[in-house]
């Protein structure tokens, strides 16, 4: 049985995570949710997670802080500074933990980097199969337009959405530039205004919309003169990364180290 965590409950992410704990630990088995907590001072806390998600089924009683419960697996969609807190606690105790909060600035991924070396890390901007077949097609696209296309990626989300570009519009184009031996910190643009000149032929470009309910859609555009490839992901419900955190929190289980991410979890690493 893989005991699982879940940070931030109350958050819309938080309750799409023990929905999906929840629904998987009654049709599959195999897992139980033993722990969830919100911040000092929070609203939810005393409450019943079962409560929070509305469902009559049994839940645990909302913590106000990662410790106090036994777990294996923290599953954490909260803030930078929050889940890197929250994985110090379990790297120190040999916790696995998946972490999909974006926003990390370089110091903290640099501490990602450091703590997976103690404790098995799954650390990914998108959960989402979908998404994560996406960027197996997108490195496909990349390498048979080479230096040909002109590429754009385009991403709309909600507009409480406090980062961007998105953490899965930023790992679409570090796909693409990877396989064109590019970088984003060199080719990447993300603000055009004004009299900008003339599109450069090795940039890769980027445009954000924030836009009232909008879950999440992310295109990456391949011109070139006479055609264009779009390859695009659109989500629908919170439910599609809740139930990719679930498989990651299986797969992590059995990892003692290493930071990983769902290209490893789908098994497209090295492919």
């Amino acid at each position: 049985m893989i005991r699982i965590a879940v940070a931030g409950v109350a958050g819309r992410m938080g309750r799409a995570l023990v929905s999906a704990v929840q629904e998987q630990s009654t049709t599959h088995g195999g897992l139980a949710l033993t722990h969830a907590f919100e911040r000092p001072g929070h609203d939810a806390i005393g409450l019943n997670t079962s409560v929070l998600i509305g469902d009559a089924g049994p839940g645990v009683t909302v913590a106000d802080d990662i410790s106090g419960s036994d777990f294996d697996v923290l599953i954490d969609f909260t803030s930078p500074q929050s889940s890197l807190s929250n994985l110090e606690y379990c790297a120190a105790r040999g916790l696995r933990a998946v972490i999909g909060t974006t926003g990390f600035d370089a110091d903290q991924r640099e501490s990602i980097q450091r703590l997976s070396r103690e404790t098995g890390v799954v650390w990914a901007p998108n959960m989402s199969v979908g998404v994560n077949v996406t960027l197996k097609l997108l490195e496909v696209a990349a390498k048979a337009f080479g230096d040909t296309a002109d590429i754009e990626v385009i991403e709309a989300h909600h507009r409480h959405k406090v980062d961007a570009p998105s953490g899965t519009a930023l790992k679409m184009g570090e796909v693409v530039a990877e396989a064109l031996d590019r970088s984003l910190e060199k080719h990447g643009v993300f603000t055009r205004h004004g009299a900008v000149g003339p599109r450069s032929d090795s940039e890769i470009g980027f445009s954000t919309i924030r836009a009232a309910d909008v879950v999440g859609e992310h295109s990456v555009w391949f011109a070139v003169a006479g055609e264009r490839v779009e390859i695009t992901h659109k989500a629908s419900s919170r439910e599609i990364y809740a139930n990719g955190a679930v498989r990651s929190a299986r797969w992590v289980h059995e990892k003692t180290s290493g930071l990983f991410d769902m290209q490893d979890v789908l098994g497209f690493r090295g492919d």
